[in-house]
Order: C-alpha cells, then structure tokens, then sequence
C-alpha cells in the first residue's frame, strides 16, 4: 500500500512540474555565399549569393533573386590581378545563373589555373570586403588505370562497377576529391567525394569508385548506382589543399546528416573572411576515360 501511495505521489510531483517551452524561431541576417574555383588549365569561376532563412520559403523566384549582382570581384595569382565580369546563363523559364568569370574584354591580365600556385580573392560587394587564398597543388597523387566490372549478384547483368588504381605518395597530407561523368552528362561528385590519406599513405590501391550523383534528385539506391553496360566513363581525380578538404568534408557531413534526429550538429568550415559562407577553391585534376565492357 505505501509503495502505491509512494507511486501516486510521483505522479502528481511529476504533472505538476510540466511547463510548456515556447521557441522564437528569429530570421537570421543574409549572409554572402561564395562558391569560387580555380583548376589547372581551367579560367576562375565566382558565383556570389546571398543565404536564405533557414525555416524560410524557397521558391525559384527567391532562389534567384539570392544572387548579388554588380560585385567587385578580382583574383590574383601572384603575377597579375585581374578583375573579373558578371555574366548569366539562361536556364530557361524566365530564370537565370550568374556567375564572374574572366572579362573577355580585357585579357592582358587573364590566367587559367596552373600547378603549383597559390591564388588570392577579393570580393567587394554591398559595403564589405571579403577576401580568401586557395592552392592548386602540384599533381602528386594519381591513378595510373581505370576498368570496369560487372558488380556481384543480384545486380542486373547489364550494369558495371567502376574500378581505380591510384598511388599515395609517402607522407601524409595529401588531400583530394574525386568526380565521374557518364557520356555527355557533366561532371558530379560522389556522396562521399573528398578523401585524406590517413590510412593509405604510400602505398598503391584499388578501389571501386561510386558513380557521382546529382545532389538534386533522389539518391540511387539499387542498380541505379552503377553503370550500363556500352557507357563511356570520365574519371576525374583532383589534388586538392587542407582548407579545400575540409570545407567540403564538413559540408558533406552535414549534408548527409539532414532529417537525421541522431547526427552530431556540425559546422560547414569554409575559408572566406567577414563572416561570409563558402570556399574558394583550387584544383589538380587529372581524368582518364573507359568504356564499360
């Protein structure tokens, strides 16, 4: 009897201590967005954003207004500055991408990316000055042969798994992030497409690479993971530095952690000052192509 009081008592004690907690869910400031690249043979690219409410609405009308337009944008490899355009591509619809890339108009001081060589951004828009540095490293880790095989059971027959053999040269710190393309389709990054070499320093490996997927649609969850059978493939494979490794690294985390209620929280590391999000970017990339057998 006292062991049932006891329980009645605890009850009561625990309804009485219910309270309601109520969240203001406050907008954040907008913040600039910098997706900037540099790769070896390949001009510099800016796309330049603003970020959106997180528990905001999205809608292509307000994604395309996310762009920022009439920005000073000029990069630098050490030799010559040079001041890059705004141009747009119409993707149909009425909407529009914009991005700065080299100003046709004044090529005395244009440059493609070259190995070895640091690059320095600066981006002056809306009143504030924001600057980064990225690397394109020289062209030290590399695969020597790309094959296909026919994935094992119950995988259609007619699919094909893409094979790699790449050498780690000795001593750590060597960082890069890999892409595939299928036929005239463009290049996409795999799921998990930035790699340290903790475990594989110095040594030369296989390994099957997964077929890079389009972050807009669906992940492929069965034989849609492979190639077919007749395909041509491009492999891509790009050194890339630290800072590089790790914005994408982060970013990828987290990106794979949303809808997840038991993922860590994390914070996309990027490499742009002032407060703005992004990375700039630089890239030693090297592609070989097979055809699926």
């Amino acid at each position: 009897m006292k062991q049932l009081i006891l329980l009645f008592s605890t009850c009561i004690l625990l309804f009485s201590c219910e309270k309601n907690i109520n969240f203001d869910l406050k907008g954040a400031d907008a913040l600039l967005v910098v997706d900037a690249q540099i790769e070896n043979g390949q001009a510099p690219t800016v796309a330049l954003s603003k970020s959106l409410d997180y528990f905001g609405a999205i809608s292509p009308q307000i994604l395309a207004s996310s762009f920022v337009h009439n920005a000073e944008v000029t990069m630098s490899n050490g030799t010559v500055t040079h001041t890059l355009k705004e141009y747009s591509v119409s993707l149909g619809n009425g909407y529009s991408l914009y991005y700065y890339g080299i100003d046709s108009a004044n090529l005395a001081t244009a440059f493609t990316g070259e190995f070895g060589k640091q690059y320095n951004l600066t981006i002056k828009a809306e009143g504030q000055t924001y600057t980064s540095k990225t690397t394109i490293p020289l062209l030290t880790k590399v695969f020597d042969s790309i094959w296909t095989k026919t994935p094992p059971p119950p995988t259609d027959t007619s699919k094909r798994a893409l094979w790699a053999r790449a050498t780690d040269p000795p001593g750590l710190g060597n960082y890069v992030r890999y892409y595939t393309k299928k036929n005239s389709e463009r290049f996409l990054p795999g799921l998990n497409s930035v790699f340290n070499d903790e475990v594989i320093d110095g040594t030369t490996y296989s390994a099957q690479v997964d077929q890079g997927i389009d972050r807009n649609q669906p992940l492929p969850t069965g034989d849609d993971k492979f190639f077919s059978r007749g395909d041509t493939i491009y492999f891509k494979l790009s050194n890339i530095d630290k800072s590089t490794y790790t914005f994408w690294n982060t970013w990828e985390f987290n990106q794979q952690s949303i809808g997840n209620p038991f993922s860590q929280p994390g914070k996309v590391l990027g490499n742009i000052t002032n407060g703005a999000l992004g990375a700039f970017c630089g890239y030693a990339s090297k592609t070989g192509i097979v055809i699926a057998r």
